[in-house]
């Protein structure tokens, strides 16, 4: 008997007596296709339908001058200081230590991104011929996730708020390590700038005031001092409350931005650089779980739908910073957002439950 649940879904095929058993096994290897198809559009519809849509719902309000640019700019410093740091600081406060600081998810999932990155700036060096700095940006945007505006989201919708730990781990790593790397390299290119030093101090203090950060810091604090204590009802409540709006504001923040953008330059460099973000970092991401840092499923597809995640908005702060690689690193964003829908729907359909 085959057995397939698709939701509240239940199909059975029983074996028929006297059947002959090349007939059985086609008709059950029928049911398993049916299965899988009608798994993968329940997590397609239910999952990563709603997610676009609101993106799709922010980038038709930015074109049609519904809300413009003021509106933008509020929406986003909205997401960023109040609505995201509650669900980071409840995310880890609620966890233990060990359970957040996955060594084997640390391991394929910075590595694959290191792998990327690499790749990336090599393929600038040798293919196109470009200066270092240059380099930096195109590895960057080839291996830098938008973990915060879309992963945590997404994370929200397939998986719900209390399996955030691979998401807050993610941005963490996104935040301080892969930054750090390109604003090193770019300082260190432009050694006639002020200097590396000045330019750590400034990473340093960005750090310290970042509200992603402090409020992930705060959870670890929480979680490490008081080890099961829950946190005070009426903290949790106001955290609960103020981080509700968090996924769909990032969301439709998204679509705003992307109604802002323009392909003005770039679009066969947009294209590899969204064909390693989008197919190769998530391809090394599982090679890695499956040989060097095996995990439980659920960290395994983290590991891999965090590294399909498109180019994140960060790439562009950086290029606006240094005033290299800006229309390109914008064009990067635009791209593989876009071509995201279908990577991401893939997976999710593999990973994410179908209920």
């Amino acid at each position: 008997m085959v057995a397939c649940k698709v939701g509240n879904l239940e199909r059975r095929t029983s074996r028929v007596k006297g059947a002959m058993p090349g007939v059985e096994g086609s008709a059950a290897r029928r049911d398993g296709w049916r299965c899988l198809l009608s798994r993968t559009m329940n997590v397609v519809l239910n999952v990563a339908f709603p997610v676009f849509a609101i993106i799709l719902a922010g980038f038709l309000s930015g074109k049609s001058k519904l809300l413009g640019a003021a509106s933008s700019e509020a929406l986003n410093k909205f997401v960023y200081w109040m609505a995201l740091p509650p669900v980071l600081f409840l995310g880890t406060a609620r966890r233990s230590i060990p359970e957040i600081f996955n060594g084997p998810f640390i391991g394929a999932f910075l590595g694959s991104m290191l792998l990327v990155y690499a790749l990336g700036a090599v393929i600038g060096r040798l293919v196109y011929r470009e200066r270092t700095q240059i380099q930096c940006m195109q590895g960057l945007n080839s291996a830098f996730s938008n973990t915060g505006y879309m992963g945590i989201p997404l994370f929200l919708a397939a998986f719900g708020p209390d399996r955030l730990a691979p998401t807050i781990l993610a941005t963490v790593i996104m935040s301080a390590i892969m930054v750090g790397i390109a604003v090193i390299w770019m300082e260190f290119a432009n050694s006639h700038s002020s200097g590396l030093g000045k330019a750590l101090r400034d990473v340093g203090r960005a750090l310290a005031k970042n509200p992603l950060i402090l409020s992930t810091a705060a959870g670890l604090a929480w979680s490490a001092l008081l080890p099961g204590v829950a946190v005070p009802k009426p903290i949790a409540t106001f955290c609960e409350l103020m981080g509700s709006p968090a996924g769909p504001c990032a969301l439709f923040a998204i679509g705003l931005f992307l109604a802002s953008q323009r392909l003005t330059a770039g679009l066969a460099e947009a294209g590899w650089i969204s064909a390693l973000k989008l197919l190769v970092h998530p391809a090394l991401a599982w090679v890695l779980t499956q040989t060097l840092f095996p995990m439980d499923p659920f960290w395994t597809g983290s590991a891999v739908i965090l590294a399909a995640l498109p180019t994140g908005a960060l790439t562009f702060v950086v290029a606006s910073q240094y005033q290299t690689y800006v229309e390109r690193t914008s064009s990067a964003i635009l791209v593989s957002t876009v071509l995201s829908v279908v990577t991401l729907s893939a997976l999710l359909a593999v990973y994410a439950p179908a209920g």
